[in-house]
């Protein structure tokens, strides 16, 4: 995974962008309200009141766009192995095919699935841009579905466990966000992510001995 991340370019955008108001994951310098892709983000658990509040980006992952590619690469990819289960068991039955070829085709279908469950659950949790209100009581973070497309899920500040009370070290390749309530962890890369505000940052996850 960190060679994969290493090999991601390592895109310079502006430093920050207001809220998203629609698409995916990135927006022209010339108008930060608009937003490269069509499709809207999913909203997760919004909290009322905040479709008014300005946030801030505080921290982005430039290489989530990648791993959206990637994810919806994936599902494609296991989707075409499945498919081609049920013409591989006529063929069998017909003679055109033997055995050991369909145990093969099964094979990698099941591979397949299998690795789309494991890459799934990693990506479903991976950060891409972290926004905190302008009161800095609310988490916003934008993060990828199962099938590869943005997702905002709303955490409140008082409830993210700061970093500095983990064992996880901002040296290390990925580090979590964790809650006292425990209802989701995501997967943060100080490594390989950039900072955009780090006194709104460091608010909500504590002091780091990060590079800056």
């Amino acid at each position: 995974m960190a060679a994969l991340l290493r090999a991601v370019p390592r895109w310079r955008g502006p430093a920050a962008w207001g809220r998203p108001r629609h698409g995916l994951w990135c927006c022209s310098e010339q108008d930060p309200s608009r937003w490269v892709a069509s499709r809207p983000p999913t909203m997760k658990e919004t909290p009322s009141g905040t479709e008014t509040e300005k946030f801030q980006m505080v921290y982005r992952f430039d290489a989530i766009r990648a791993f959206g590619f990637l994810s919806r690469l994936k599902v494609a990819q296991t989707a075409l192995t499945v498919v081609a289960l049920p013409p591989g068991f006529y063929w069998y039955s017909q003679g055109l095919m033997t055995l050991n070829s369909l145990c093969l085709m099964g094979g990698v279908a099941g591979f397949a699935f299998a690795m789309l469950c494991w890459m799934s659950h990693f990506f479903r949790r991976l950060v891409g841009i972290l926004y905190v209100n302008e009161l800095g009581t609310m988490l916003q973070v934008a993060h990828l579905t199962f099938w590869g497309w943005r997702q905002d899920t709303y955490c409140p500040v008082a409830d993210v466990i700061p970093l500095t009370e983990t064992r996880d070290r901002p040296q290390e390749v990925f580090i979590r966000i964790q809650q006292y309530s425990g209802k989701q962890t995501f997967y943060l890369t100080l490594r390989y992510g950039r900072i955009l505000d780090r006194e709104r940052f460091t608010r909500v996850f504590g002091m780091l001995d990060v590079p800056k």
